[in-house]
C-alpha cells in the first residue's frame, strides 16, 4: 500500500496532532541514540527544557526538542500547525548534520585506533629486535663471518683499470675521427640538439665521443643541458621487449601486485606500482644506445613513440583512480605519464637499412671512419705514454698490424705492459719501475697467448704476376682485400673449353665470371671457350655483390694473354657485358682497406669519384668508366715499369 494512503488512514484514525506527537517522540529517540540519554538530560538542564520534555502538551515537547537540538534556551513554543511543521523541518535538518558529523567522528576515531594499533605493533617489533640485539640477536658465528667478509670486500678497490685509464679523456684524444666528432658537436652542442645515429666499425670511439660531447654541451651556456644532465648508457643487444609487459628496462613497466610483485605496502593494498625506465632516467640528458641495430623492431617502434611524445604512458587493469589507498605520485604517473625528454644517440656497426626507417628519419646520421694503420700507431703511442712506459722501435707498428680497432690496440698495449713487468720482475715484490720498455718479444707473447692473427695478411708488392688481381670488398664498414687468381690452359678441343669457379664465393661472383668472359670475347677478341679456365677466390670468401666483376675480368685477361699484372694495384667496380664499369658501394671503406694493405693505386668506377676525399685516401685513385680505360692504364704502367728496368740495366 502507498505511503500516502497509510498516512491518510493514520490521520483519520488518530488525527493530525497524534501524528505529530508520535513523530516528535521518534525524533526524541533518535536524538537519544545519537547523543546518549545522559547527555540529553544534561543538555536539557542547561537549556531549561526538562519540564517541557516531560509534558504531554505537543507545543511544549516540540519547544523542548528545539532547545535541545539548537542548544538555545530562548526559543519559544510553536502554536500553529504551520509553525510546528516548520520547526520539525528545521529540527530534521539540524539532526541530519549532527548524525553526519557523529558518523565522520566515529570513522576518524576508528581509523585513529587502527593507526595506534599499527604503531603499537611496530613499537613492539622494534623492542623485540632491540632485545634480540642486546641478547646477541639473530646473528650466528657463520652469519657474522659473512658480514665481515662483505665489509672487507666493500673496502677493497683497485686503483684503476688499464682500459679506463687509457680511454680518451677529451675529444682531442679521439684519433682519426676529427670530421665525425666535429659533426657530432654541431648536432648535440646546440640550442636545438638533434637525435643522432653513429655508424662505423667497432672500436673507433663512437661511445667515447658521445660521452665527451655531452660534457662539452653542458659547459656551453646556449645549450639546454643542465650541469647535472645525465648520460645513460644501454646496449641494444640486451634490450628486449616482453609482449606481456612484465618488464621493460628501456621504457619502464608496471609491477602489478599479483603477478610481478610490487612493493609490500602496494601489494597488500592491491596497488600497481609503475617502474621507471632508462628513457626517464635520461630525462634532460642523453640516452646512448650502443648497437641500436640489434634492438627488436617492435621495441624500436615503441621507442619512436616516446621520442614523439617525450613521455611514457602506463596502463594496468589493477589501477583504480578513485581508490583511497593509491599514492598521489602513482596517480600522477598513470594520469600524465613519466617525463622522457632526452637526446637519443645510437651507435651501430650495421648498415643504415637495418635501422627502423621512422627512427632514421628523426635522427641525424654520422659515419665514423675505419682507422688506418698510421692512426692505430698514434693510438698505441699515446697509450704507452699514458702508462708511463716506453716502447722499443717497431712495437707500435707491430701492434697496429694485428688490429684496426683502437680499443683492441689499447688492450694489447695493456697486456704487453703487464708482460713487461712480469719479465723484468718475475719473482720479486717491488715497486713498478719508472718507464719500463715494452719490447717486440712482449707483444709477441701477448699475441701467442691470445691467438691473434694479423688483420691484413695480403700486402701489396712492387712485382707483377700473371692471372692474379686484388679486388676490394666491404662488410659492416670494414673493407677487405679479395685475392683473385686465374689460370688458363689451351682446351684439348677448340671451342669446348670449360670454366671452373669455387662455389663458396657465391652466385654473384659466378655471374661476374660469365660477364667477364663475354667482355673478354667482345672487346679483346679472346674466346674463353678455347681455354680451360679456373678462377679462384683465395680463402673462399663469399662475395655478395657485383663489385669484383672488373677484378675478375683482369684476372681472366691476364691468364689468357699471359700479361703480368701489378701486385700493388687494387680494383673495384661492377662490369657490364658492354664493357662499362658501373659504380659500387662502400668505396670509402674499400680505400681504407687498400691503404691498410699497402696498395699504391686503386682503380675505382668514375661514378664513385664524388664520394672520395683524395686527401684522406692516402693512395692514388684512378677513376675509370670502361674496360678500355683500365687496359690503357695497366699498359701504361707496364711501359713505365719496362722503361725503368731498361734504365737500371
Amino acid at each position: 500500500m502507498p505511503a500516502a494512503d497509510v498516512k491518510g488512514r493514520f490521520r483519520r484514525k488518530f488525527g493530525v496532532e497524534d501524528e505529530l506527537s508520535r513523530y516528535v517522540g521518534a525524533l526524541y529517540e533518535m536524538l537519544g541514540s545519537v547523543l546518549g540519554q545522559d547527555k540529553v538530560v544534561l543538555r536539557a538542564g542547561k537549556v531549561n527544557a526538562l519540564k517541557m520534555m516531560r509534558s504531554q502538551n505537543l507545543p511544549d515537547r516540540l519547544c523542548a526538542l528545539q532547545r535541545l537540538v539548537f542548544e538555545d534556551p530562548t526559543l519559544e513554543r510553536a502554536t500553529t500547525r504551520t509553525q510546528q511543521r516548520r520547526a520539525i523541518a528545521e529540527i530534521e535538518e539540524a539532526m541530519a548534520d549532527v548524525i553526519a558529523q557523529r558518523h565522520a567522528e566515529d570513522a576518524i576515531e576508528r581509523r585513529v585506533n587502527e593507526k595506534m594499533t599499527e604503531r603499537h605493533q611496530e613499537y613492539l617489533k622494534d623492542l623485540k629486535l632491540e632485545a634480540l640485539r642486546e641478547s646477541g640477536g639473530p646473528e650466528t658465528p657463520a652469519s657474522q663471518a659473512k658480514l665481515e667478509e662483505l665489509q672487507a670486500l666493500s673496502g677493497r678497490t683497485l686503483s684503476a683499470s688499464a682500459l679506463q685509464q687509457l680511454r680518451p679523456q677529451t675529444l682531442r684524444d679521439i684519433v682519426g675521427q676529427e670530421a665525425a666528432v666535429k659533426a657530432l658537436l654541431a648536432k648535440v652542442s646546440s640550442p636545438y640538439p638533434q637525435h643522432v645515429i653513429l655508424y662505423g666499425p667497432p672500436g673507433v670511439g663512437k661511445t667515447t665521443a658521445a660521452r665527451l660531447v655531452l660534457e662539452v654541451a653542458k659547459s656551453r651556456p646556449y645549450t639546454p643541458f643542465a650541469k647535472d644532465a645525465p648520460f645513460v648508457e644501454a646496449s641494444g643487444t640486451t634490450l628486449r621487449w616482453d609482449p606481456r609487459e612484465t618488464i621493460n628496462p628501456l621504457l619502464g613497466s608496471v609491477h602489478d601486485p599479483i603477478y610481478q610483485g610490487s612493493r609490500r605496502e602496494f601489494a597488500d593494498a592491491g596497488v600497481p606500482e609503475p617502474k621507471l625506465g632508462l628513457v626517464t632516467r635520461a630525462h634532460g640528458g642523453v640516452l646512448f644506445i650502443d648497437e641500436i641495430g640489434e634492438m627488436e623492431p617492435s621495441l624500436q617502434s615503441r621507442l619512436l613513440k616516446v621520442l614523439e611524445d617525450k613521455r611514457v604512458r602506463f596502463e594496468s587493469s589493477y589501477y583504480d583512480e578513485n581508490a583511497p589507498n593509491v599514492p598521489e605520485y602513482v596517480k600522477r604517473l598513470f594520469r600524465e605519464g613519466a617525463p622522457a625528454d632526452f637526446i637519443l644517440i645510437g651507435a651501430t656497426t650495421r648498415e643504415p637499412d637495418d635501422i627502423d626507417p621512422a627512427i632514421r628519419s628523426r635522427c641525424a646520421e654520422i659515419f665514423f671512419s675505419p682507422l688506418t694503420q698510421h692512426q692505430i700507431v698514434t693510438i698505441v703511442q699515446g697509450a704507452i705514454r699514458r702508462l708511463g712506459s716506453k716502447a722499443a722501435r717497431g712495437v707500435p707498428q707491430l701492434i697496429a698490424s694485428y688490429t684496426i680497432e683502437g680499443r683492441k690496440a689499447v688492450q694489447i698495449v695493456a697486456d704487453a705492459f703487464g708482460q713487461t713487468l712480469y719479465r723484468l720482475y718475475p719473482n720479486k715484490r717491488a715497486e713498478v719501475p719508472k718507464n719500463p720498455t715494452i719490447t717486440e718479444e712482449d707483444v709477441r707473447a701477448v699475441v701467442q697467448t691470445s691467438r691473434l692473427v694479423q688483420h691484413t695478411l695480403v700486402k701489396g708488392r712492387s712485382t707483377r704476376e700473371v692471372g692474379k688481381t686484388f679486388g676490394l670488398g666491404v662488410l659492416h664498414y670494414l673493407g677487405s682485400i679479395i685475392e683473385i687468381e686465374a689460370v688458363a690452359f689451351t682446351a684439348s678441343q677448340s671451342g669446348k673449353g670449360t670454366i671452373r669457379f669455387n662455389d663458396t664465393a657465391g652466385s654473384m661472383a659466378k655471374d661476374s665470371v660469365f660477364n667477364a668472359s663475354s667482355v673478354l670475347r667482345a672487346l679483346v677478341g679472346i674466346d674463353s671457350a678455347d681455354f680451360d679456365v679456373h678462377v679462384n677466390v683465395v680463402g673462399g670468401g663469399n662475395i655478395d655483390g657485383p663489385s669484383a666483376g672488373l677484378a675478375i675480368f683482369l684476372a681472366l685477361y691476364s691468364a689468357t694473354t699471359k700479361t703480368p699484372l701489378p701486385q700493388d694495384v687494387a680494383i673495384t667496380g661492377e662490369l657490364s657485358i658492354q664493357g662499362k664499369v658501373r659504380g659500387v658501394g662502400g668505396v670509402v671503406e674499400k680505400l681504407y682497406a687498400a691503404r691498410q694493405a699497402g696498395m699504391r693505386r686503386v682503380i675505382v668506377p668514375k661514378e664513385n669519384v664524388r664520394e672520395i676525399d683524395t686527401a684522406l685516401a692516402g693512395v692514388e685513385v684512378v677513376p675509370v668508366a670502361t674496360v678500355e680505360q683500365v687496359l690503357r692504364e695497366l699498359r701504361l704502367t707496364r711501359r713505365k715499369a719496362a722503361s725503368k728496368n731498361r734504365r737500371r740495366r
